[in-house]
């Protein structure tokens, strides 16, 4: 089509709208300005749909497996899509773009309750990328625009474009089966339809707000009804972190569940003694007032924004016990057991295939590549893994893909070690300065010393003075109830940083977590889980400088750790370590030097 002929079709267009303007007020003439407006709002549209096209990819099986939609969201090729368009794909997948080529693609981490995916896309450093929107600014009524790949339609990997308004919002859909659940999910009128899944949700700036995934097409055949819905983009920010794991993500519980009584309030019906709001405090019958910062104000929005968390992040709550407002910071559980949720959905890796060079070069280009076709029903791919791919898919029992963590745990050690490098302070380290309960009383801080070695290690406490041995039950050696844990924290912090998560025992990346347990997606650290003689310990690194902000030490399940807190740093060591269990401060220690294989080496 020309530019004359183009041109001509917008004024049509526009020609209609206006004269369907001035029909609707009483056959008034439409002055020049509005007609302006209208052909504005129009080349603006169609901007706009350009501009988000060209993220929006087309997935499909490396053999006819599977197929749906995704939108990338990196520059270097992670993509959001479905849990349930890449599971019939398994490891690896075809996807392509409106520029007409096909890019491999692998998977990275999975969330199979809240059904989403993250993948990568190979062979670029420079892929078009979704504008990250805000949904929580969503309002029914609000245009938005829908891009996928319907019934597999895009042969040419164009994606269709639908157009319609936002129907409602925070709608939480139940469970279906055993594993999918929606919450807090967007409500739309445009049209998704099957291969639709996993595609992008855009409101009319053409910002990411949400990833498609349900239709209400049950007892309504596979056509669209005009009710789809979207994982909202403000729930994927608070897991995109735990996704680029490559773990298999599980959502989050709070070990109570609630029910409405007959004021209206939000009560809790049932609690867990074992769970973590229990030892804040939670009890039968109190109310529920707000949870991560959220109001709550029926069970079915308390579904709804605990819906919304990952497994192990601290949140706030308010409850009202026995007539009293508390506000407490909680820890969450996990839906499922990290087995349950394995065995559930883990099957064994598709058989592997790698070509050979020559078989390779084969293959051509990207141009010339194919899209895979459909099998048919029961049967399975045999996969064929291309050189690039097979070099980053590392399958093992608990992970999606655990060539991200390692490739996580490698970047956050770089970053860290970066700062200073203390693989080879393997002899004694003094550590030592002053001890108070609170910074108040700076003035009046008491000695300390620590003596830290590779198989025990020597507390001087003002009040007492114990030795630990490391080479024990681990659980065992905690030490008085006044400073319980800390000489074990420190061990094992100084452990990790002399012998480096390669000997340091197992040691997984977790994800991202909030830095101040306000349970938003701002300010994330990079976490790092590391068990040695089975305590279990969180690393909390700050993505930008790679320093160690803070330490949580288990020493058992369902306790609260033994929390250190790391600032004031110079020559890449703290001065300053708050001590905290639970919301009780236990120390400050100030004025922190360490002394490195010996006094000599103090810094």
């Amino acid at each position: 089509m020309t530019g004359k002929h183009r041109k001509t079709l917008l004024l049509t267009g526009a020609w209609i709208a206006g004269a369907l303007v001035a029909a609707a007020t009483h056959a008034q003439e439409i002055s020049p300005q509005e007609l302006q407006h209208v052909i504005d709002a129009q080349n603006r549209r169609i901007e706009i749909v350009k501009k988000i096209s060209a993220p929006t990819i087309a997935v499909f099986g490396p053999a006819g497996g599977g197929g749906g939609s995704g939108v990338i969201v990196t520059p270097d090729g992670y993509a959001l899509t479905n849990y349930h368009v890449t599971k019939p794909c398994g490891d690896y997948m075809r996807c392509g773009m409106n520029d007409g080529k096909l890019y491999d693609a692998v998977i990275v981490g999975i969330d199979p309750t809240g059904d989403l995916a993250l993948i990568k896309l190979l062979g670029r450093d420079d892929f078009p990328t979704a504008d990250l929107g805000d949904s929580d600014l969503l309002e029914p009524g609000q245009w938005c625009i829908v891009a996928g790949n319907p019934f597999l339609l895009a042969n040419d990997f164009k994606p269709t474009i639908t157009y319609g308004i936002i129907s409602g919002t925070h709608r939480y859909q139940y469970p279906s089966g055993t594993l999918l659940e929606y919450a807090d999910c967007i409500q739309t009128d445009a049209s998704v339809n099957p291969g639709n899944s996993g595609g992008p949700l855009f409101n009319s700036d053409g910002q990411l707000v949400g990833i498609n995934g349900r239709c209400s097409f049950e007892k309504r055949g596979r056509v669209n009804v005009g009710v789809g819905y979207a994982i909202s983009i403000n729930q994927i920010k608070k897991f995109y972190g735990y996704l680029k794991s490559g773990r298999i993500v599980d959502h989050a519980t709070l070990g109570a569940t609630v029910g409405t009584d007959d004021e209206g309030r939000v009560v809790v019906t049932d609690i867990l003694e074992s769970s973590d709001v229990y030892r804040r405090g939670l009890r039968y019958d109190d109310e529920i007032i707000s949870l991560g910062g959220k109001p709550v104000r029926s069970a079915n929005e308390f579904k709804n924004i605990l819906g919304t968390y990952p497994r192990g992040w601290q949140i706030p709550i308010s409850f009202r016990s026995a007539g009293e407002r508390r506000d407490e910071l909680v820890r969450l559980a996990g839906v499922h057991s990290r087995e349950e949720l394995v065995s559930m959905i883990q099957a064994p890796a598709p058989e592997l295939e790698v070509p050979g060079e020559e078989e390779q070069e084969e293959q051509g280009d990207d141009e010339e590549k194919k899209i895979p076709q459909l099998l048919p029903p029961g049967a399975k791919p045999k996969v064929k893994y291309p050189h690039d791919v097979a070099k980053q898919i590392v399958p093992r029992r608990g992970y999606a893909n655990f060539f991200f963590n390692q490739s996580n745990v490698d970047r956050i050690w770089q970053k860290a070690t970066g700062l200073r490098d203390l693989s080879e302070k393997t002899g004694e380290w003094i550590v030592s300065g002053k001890r108070t309960k609170r910074l108040e009383n700076r003035n009046t801080a008491t000695p300390f010393e620590l003596i830290l070695r590779n198989d025990e290690a020597f507390a001087d406490w003002p009040e007492t003075g114990y030795r630990i041995n490391l080479d024990s039950d681990l659980d065992l050696e905690l030490g008085p109830d006044a400073v319980e844990g800390l000489a074990l924290s420190i061990s094992l912090w100084r452990r990790l940083l002399v012998f480096g998560p390669k000997n340091y025992g197992e040691v997984f990346f977790l994800g991202t977590a909030p830095a101040d347990g306000s349970g938003s997606h701002e300010n994330q650290d990079d976490v790092l889980v590391a068990t040695h003689d089975a305590t279990e310990s969180l690393f909390h690194f700050d993505q930008k400088t790679g320093e160690l902000l803070r330490m949580e030490m288990f020493p058992t399940v369902n306790t609260d750790p033994c929390e250190l807190i790391f600032s004031e740093y110079r020559n890449g060591l703290p001065q300053r370590i708050s001590v905290r269990k639970g919301q009780t401060v236990l120390a400050e220690l100030l004025d922190i030097s360490v002394g490195l294989n010996g006094p000599a080496g103090a810094n």
